[in-house]
């Protein structure tokens, strides 16, 4: 047996226990960094520490106080909350108390937010402010098991006349009850965490779906220990690496992060609000963070966009410098699979170290200047996006995995990545291709199932432990995995082509600067369309230099000016599909596409349904007396 197997072979039952050993291992080391924002005109944030040690202190005084309000094993106890260092405390102070978090996303409006907490069975919450605190009083009638409110921010928070007594109290007043419990009851906590099993269930994350009502899916404390063992067993985190985590804690990608961590004993500066991250990263300095694409292809189309308006001269270095770093990344990617060495021809070389001095240096800087390696996840990138970054030094490393695996069921190996795959298996994780090309996994990471819903959980997951992920893929020789799309998003013409929509969408956010999300449409139809969002800030600063200067976003969206650059891109698309995929017409949304409005997942996924029934006149516009030429 080898050391990587019995290193995850041997997992401790549960996180709980990892945080003990992490806890007693190094606790004066620091564990997280987190801003106390200063007052408004008043200067940046002041970042804070807490080290290990202080973490367990609030972590066992949480648990303490769960304990006292009656929380018994596997008893749900739900967070609503953005990223914060509170989330973290209070969700190891959950499973250090036996407990089973339930994670709800802050932007949850109260009628999903009641039903996620009626499903669960939820008998605790754990809100941010008063803002989700009002969602739960809201519907709380309808909530007859939820027993105790908690309140991360009181400001504002006010005690109603209709509350039952002691439904409601803050974070502080929990911790204070704790720690008297821990006096009385000094070995409640460790008694606690010492009776959980391996198959106890930690965690209950409601996917947020693109149809329907979310399911919970059941992820015992196995799957975190041995997603905390298999992401230490790939080296791709050290003890000295600081993280910058930013994901929202109530999706999978954000909490996985969380049990590598612990295992290997790294810092992490914790602050989810994404206005911040510019500002954040040269602050922070992190060597590795995860991130979703949306932010990769935000930053790179910033890029451009300031070359652009810094005029002719500097956007034309600009896209040089871009297609070196692109031409870059592909030989030394290359030569790495042929000679297991990063080399490039000399004449490549001298290129990429002039452009380096003009572009990319200044990028890197703008990532806080140590950044080694970025994960991204939750969709696919685009690849010349990520050859873009990878031959300016900001090396991104896609994995893949699903709520239903534990998240993180792939992920690209180091210096070995390669772009346009997600990497090979996690160790331990098994991966075969069935016959219509669904992607299957086994292992570990798996869940248990969805939360009440039998039914559901046999048409995904067989008697054998392999789990359907809908997604379509393609394995090499070697073992590394490339998603061509979801299974169910496959759109088959009437004309009987079948086509990958998200291959067309990702090859277009790589050619079009100006662009923040695409639909293409074409089911049952005989060619395809596409539904176009703009970015607003990038469309302007165009406009202003083209004779639209001063006018409203929808009055440059109107302008024949902007259908003409528009296509311009779409048919730069085009010359390389295949006739029977390219974009016939396309029609310019008046907003982007949101989570707010109900067009995107929090893991800022496309829900395409939701999409296509808003702006259905649009499509039928483009489809009515149409014929292909």
């Amino acid at each position: 047996m080898s050391d990587t197997q019995t290193l995850i072979e041997n997992r401790p039952p549960s996180v709980a226990t990892l945080f003990t050993e992490r806890v007693a291992a190094t606790p004066d080391a620091e564990a997280f960094r987190y801003p106390v924002p200063a007052p408004t005109g008043q200067g940046p944030d002041d970042w804070k520490s807490l080290s290990w040690g202080e973490t367990a202190a609030r972590v066992y005084a949480i648990a303490a106080g769960l304990l006292d309000l009656g929380v018994a094993a596997e008893d749900r106890v739900a967070l609503l909350s953005a990223t914060r260092i509170e989330w973290l405390l209070a969700d190891l102070g959950v499973m250090c108390a036996g407990g089973a978090t339930t994670t709800v996303y802050p932007s949850t409006n109260a009628e999903e937010a009641a039903y996620i907490l009626a499903d669960s069975g939820s008998r605790v919450l754990i809100a941010e402010d008063a803002s989700q605190l009002a969602k739960a009083r809201e519907r709380r009638e309808g909530l007859p098991e939820l027993g105790h409110v908690v309140v991360i921010d009181a400001t504002g928070v006010e005690p109603a006349a209709d509350d039952p007594e002691g439904w409601l109290l803050t974070l502080a007043e929990l911790e204070a009850r704790g720690a008297a419990y821990l006096k009385q009851n000094p070995e409640a906590v460790k008694k606690r965490i010492g009776a959980i099993t391996s198959d106890q269930l930690a965690t209950l994350i409601y996917t947020s779906g693109t149809t329907g009502r979310p399911k919970g899916v059941r992820l015992p404390h196995d799957n975190w220990s041995y997603m905390a063992k298999a992401i230490a067993a790939t080296g791709l985190i050290t003890k000295d690496d600081v993280q910058y985590l930013w994901l929202p804690l109530a999706h999978v990608f954000g909490k996985v992060l969380t049990s590598g961590q612990i295992e290997v004993g790294h810092v992490t500066a914790v602050d989810g609000r994404i206005d911040k991250i510019i500002e954040n990263l040269p602050v922070v300095q992190p060597t590795y963070m995860a991130s979703v694409p949306r932010i990769f292809e935000k930053v790179y189309n910033g890029v451009a966009a300031k070359a652009r308006a810094g005029g002719p001269a500097k956007y034309k270095i600009f896209q040089w410098a871009a297609g070196v770093s692109r031409e870059y990344a592909k030989a030394a990617q290359d030569n790495f699979r042929r000679t297991g060495r990063v080399s490039v021809p000399f004449a490549l070389g001298a290129k990429h170290k002039v452009a380096d001095a003009l572009v990319y240096s200044k990028l890197r800087e703008a990532f806080g200047g140590r950044l080694r390696a970025a994960v991204s996840g939750s969709a696919a990138l685009s690849p010349e996006i990520g050859y873009f970054f990878s031959g300016a030094g900001i090396h991104i490393l896609e994995g893949y995995g699903l709520t239903e695996s534990s998240a993180a069921s792939f992920v690209n190996p180091g210096e070995a990545y390669r772009t346009g795959t997600v990497g090979k298996p996690l160790p331990g994780t098994e991966v075969r291709i069935a016959d219509d090309g669904e992607v299957l996994l086994r292992g570990p990471g798996i869940m248990q199932g969805y939360h009440g819903l039998p039914e559901k959980t046999e048409e995904v997951l067989e008697a054998d432990g392999w789990l359907r992920t809908g997604d379509i893929g393609e394995l090499s020789a070697d073992g590394y995995l490339r998603i061509t799309d979801r299974k169910k998003d496959l759109i088959k013409t009437s004309n009987g082509k079948y086509i990958a929509p998200t291959e067309t969408e990702i090859r277009f956010k790589a050619i079009c600067p100006f662009l923040s999300n695409v639909l293409v449409i074409g089911a049952d139809r005989n060619f395809c369309t596409a539904l176009i969002a703009l970015d607003e800030p990038t469309l302007l600063s165009w406009a202003g230099d083209h004779g639209l200067g001063g006018r409203s976003y929808s009055e440059v969206l109107a302008a024949p000016a902007t259908r003409e650059l528009v296509q311009g891109y779409v048919d730069r698309l085009n010359a390389g599909l295949q006739r029977w995929q390219t974009i016939k017409q396309f029609r310019l949304l008046p907003r982007d596409l949101d989570v707010e409005h109900g067009d995107l997942t929090p893991s800022l996924k496309l829900k395409r349904p939701a999409v296509e029934r808003e702006f259905k006149h649009l499509i039928d516009e483009m489809y009515e007396g149409a014929r292909e030429s």
